[in-house]
């Protein structure tokens, strides 16, 4: 065993409805030392996303639940501490599905989605490592350019636009040779921030606007591509503003998902039937064999100027369920992350 700390956060009880801090629990425990083809880590950036609310429930899903226990599962960016493994040095910056804690123990072996983990690309910070280059982007790339199959010319909208992953898939739209970008986000900070950084054509606020209006207003002959984020309310309206031929990429339902009771389908989902569209959902890790096409990419995007990986970072272990729940609250913008240690 090593001296050193390992502070956890680990699943209590599987939430009912809303999230609380309360459902995780915090864990103290010596940090293992690594065996014959294993690292120690000692991470100091974690990475929350809307999904890891499906992951503590009981059900079946692309990924196994998070056991009653176990260290809530998400992606972080550490440094190697402790190696006895060819591929890492002590001193590597590594990224990887390490969980709430302080010190992972890594099998080299293993892949990275799974609990292993492997070298930031050169020259990426660990902000960018876990955004833009991370799942969120990837998340984006092949979303909006595979399953959307984007067209020149498209007018397309975005759900979800000011979070994490919405942020890029709108961004990839513009640099794709979309027509019109419309963004639909909470708030007018978040909505300013859409059009004057983002370069976005329109920003709709649903907290004060009614979506469904200011869709027909903004996209008068349709919307080809929509890319939601959100589901419920809003992908109804999306439904009902949809050009002939259009595609709605399901990425997430963010709406629902801290629901007790799962809400029905979209009532108007004849509209695809009227209107000849095609919606469909995909999960990223389909993908994985292919990230180095979309690293190629984002990496010439983001040194041209021309995508914008925004963070929102808040800091200290203690608060780590308390950053899980921004997300759900609306209050992040761009991809939310919190600082739990010093970096190297």
């Amino acid at each position: 065993m090593s001296d050193r700390v390992n502070r956890q956060w680990r699943l209590k009880t599987r939430p009912v409805g809303m999230v609380k801090e309360s459902d995780f629990e915090y864990v103290e425990e010596p940090a293992e030392s690594p065996g014959e083809g294993q690292v120690l880590v000692r991470n100091f950036m974690v990475a929350f996303e809307p999904a890891m609310r499906g992951w503590i429930e009981d059900v079946e899903s692309y990924v196994p639940p998070v056991g009653i226990g176990e260290v809530m599962r998400a992606s972080t960016v550490g440094v190697v501490v402790e190696s006895k493994a060819e591929e890492l040095a002590v001193g590597d910056i590594v990224t990887g599905t390490l969980g709430w804690q302080e010190y992972p123990l890594v099998d080299t072996r293993a892949p990275s989605i799974f609990g292993g983990a492997q070298k930031l690309p050169p020259g990426a910070t660990a902000e960018q490592a876990l955004s833009v280059f991370g799942l969120t982007g990837l998340t984006a790339y092949f979303g909006y350019l595979d399953v959307g199959q984007p067209k020149e010319g498209d007018v397309v909208l975005v759900s979800g636009a000011a979070g994490a992953t919405g942020s890029i898939a709108a961004q990839i739209a513009r640099i794709k040779g979309a027509s019109k970008v419309v963004g639909i986000a909470g708030g007018p900070e978040k909505c300013k921030w859409l059009t004057e950084t983002l370069g976005l054509d329109a920003a709709i606020d649903y907290k004060s606007e009614d979506v469904s209006s200011r869709i027909a207003e903004t996209c008068p002959d349709g919307v080809d591509l929509f890319f939601d984020n959100v589901g419920g309310a809003i992908l109804e309206a999306g439904l009902d503003n949809m050009a002939q031929k259009g595609r709605i990429v399901l990425c997430g339902g963010i709406s629902a998902y801290n629901e007790e009771t799962q809400p029905p389908g979209p009532r108007n989902y004849m509209q695809l039937v009227i209107r000849r569209c095609r919606m469909e959902g995909f999960i990223v890790i389909d993908y994985m064999n292919r990230i180095g096409e979309a690293m190629v990419d984002l990496g010439t995007w983001v040194a041209e100027g021309k995508l914008v990986a925004e963070t929102d970072v808040q800091h200290g272990m203690e608060n780590v369920p308390k950053t899980f729940l921004r997300l759900f609250e609306g209050k992040n913008r761009g991809k939310q992350l919190c600082q739990i240690g010093d970096a190297p």
